[in-house]
């Protein structure tokens, strides 16, 4: 997690996932990544896990998430 003015942002490289397969959740001040591909045959072929603290200073009804066509995801939380 980095500081870049007022939010701290997440990034994280999603590029080998479809955007339905990845999950973004927020609860008791951590944000959680999770992603998961499916095989045809139905078993999981490749995942993707990863969790962060939110600072302290962080307002957590502001997070939000953007996925760039090279398939980076950014994580955006404002600072109070």
């Amino acid at each position: 997690m980095r500081a870049q003015g007022d939010t701290y942002q997440v990034v994280a490289d999603v590029s080998q996932f479809e955007p339905p397969d990845i999950v973004v959740t927020t609860s008791n001040c951590h944000v959680a990544i999770q992603a998961e591909k499916v095989a045809e045959d139905g078993t999981i072929c490749d995942t993707f896990t990863h969790k962060c603290q939110l600072p302290e200073d962080t307002d957590p009804l502001s997070v939000s998430c953007t996925l760039t066509e090279a398939g980076t995801l950014v994580i955006t939380v404002r600072r109070r």
